[in-house]
């Protein structure tokens, strides 16, 4: 198996640091399986989520999965964010039976493991359009020649309207 950012591998088998997947995608490739990448910060995981990465799963052989580090969740959300810690929001995707691997990723945006895993499939939830991804995330998945899907948003399910039910926004 592959290394991976757990202290236990047993427990955690799908939670990889970015080097050991490329290995993982690179066989994938040599036995022409699909690969299926998404990301976000998945900080409060709900039905939307789920919903999001099973359709995400059902279009390829793999699904990548790649979570937002603490540092990025902070920029893109705001200072009480996130409320779980990176490894259990990675936990926790890890564990979803649709999920084949999770990684982490430093930055806010996540073009450069784009340019380096070459997914063959991309997915965003449906509130993003083409024009509306991320400058350099939409230059390096069409370089790259990737197929983009936007699935469904599943409406009233998110992570902000979980908060603000509970008055914490």
């Amino acid at each position: 198996m592959y290394p991976t950012t757990t202290v236990n591998p047993a427990t955690q088998p799908a939670i990889y640091v970015l080097p050991s997947l490329l290995l993982l995608r690179e066989e994938a490739a040599k036995a022409r399986r699909k690969v299926v990448l998404t990301n976000g910060c998945f900080d409060l995981l709900h039905r939307g989520h789920v919903e999001y990465l099973q359709h995400s799963a059902a279009l390829g052989d793999l699904l990548f999965v790649a979570i937002n580090s603490d540092d990025s969740v902070r920029e893109l959300k705001g200072p009480t964010r996130p409320l779980n810690s990176e490894q259990d929001r990675a936990y926790v995707v890890a564990s979803l039976a649709c999920v084949t691997a999770v990684f982490i990723f430093k930055g806010p945006r996540l073009a450069e493991e784009i340019k380096q895993l070459r997914p063959d499939i991309y997915t965003k939830a449906g509130d993003y359009t083409i024009q509306t991804l991320e400058t350099s995330e939409r230059e390096a998945l069409l370089a790259a020649r990737v197929n983009i899907q936007f699935l469904p948003f599943i409406t009233g399910h998110s992570t902000t309207n979980t908060l603000t039910k509970l008055g914490l926004t």
